[in-house]
């Protein structure tokens, strides 16, 4: 029955002198608590497995004393995966250095300790693993698994130039998951860029469709974070 915080907690309360003089229904509301933060934290713990997030990001450790353009009450509202809840993407833009990834990460996390699968991919190793599963006839699994995860986290995106073959990969990507699920996107480049880097002007008009419209943005500004770290 798997009720290995249950026997953890009753193994606890038999080690404990004065556990005899609390009731049965006390003693078992402790251990029904107990078999209830052990199945939340396997599953949290399962989550982040499978999101395979890039860094041990937290929303709680976010530094707002930066002067990057990074409001709280932005992150503060984010916090709540309301977005994540009903589909909403999520699109954060600045130049190298400036924590997006980090920022992206934390929010991830907040997402699998809510309870969404999440899935975190490095933009140009997305492209790889879609280009590799397209040539050895994995694609359609690739393609169910992405579509799998509540939120998808898309990072450094256009950081290395995609194949028009690959973009369309992407957009077919994106189709699965409009209006249900959510994407995040980190970019060093503002979306409005975007056309140069797909270069077809039609796939670039329905990437851009299913993303920007009604997207929560975060533009990063500041120097690199990681001058005078050491």
């Amino acid at each position: 029955m798997k009720l290995n915080g249950m026997a953890e907690a009753l193994e606890e309360q038999r080690k404990t002198a004065d556990m005899g003089q609390m009731s049965f229904e006390d003693r078992l509301a402790m251990l029904i608590e107990r078999q209830w933060l052990w199945k939340e934290n396997r599953s949290l713990t399962t989550r982040l497995k499978y999101a395979k997030l890039k860094q041990p990001a937290c929303l709680e450790d976010i530094d707002y004393r930066q002067h990057r353009g990074l409001q709280r009450s932005t992150m503060d509202h984010l916090a709540g995966c309301d977005w994540v809840k009903y589909g909403q993407n999520c699109i954060i833009t600045g130049p190298t250095g400036v924590g997006k990834t980090y920022l992206a990460c934390a929010l991830a996390q907040r997402a699998c300790r809510d309870g969404y699968r999440t899935l975190y991919y490095y933009a140009p190793k997305l492209f790889r693993e879609v280009s590799v599963a397209q040539a050895d006839g994995s694609l359609p699994g690739l393609l169910k698994k992405i579509s799998k995860a509540k939120l998808l986290v898309v990072d450094d995106w256009g950081l290395e130039k995609a194949t028009a073959a690959q973009y369309r990969d992407f957009l077919e990507i994106l189709d699965d998951r409009h209006s249900d699920s959510s994407t995040l996107m980190t970019s060093q480049f503002p979306p409005n860029r975007w056309h140069e880097l797909v270069g077809d002007a039609t796939v670039a008009d329905a990437i851009l469709d299913r993303l920007i419209h009604g997207a929560h943005r975060i533009d990063l500004k500041g120097e690199s974070m990681r001058k005078g770290r050491g």
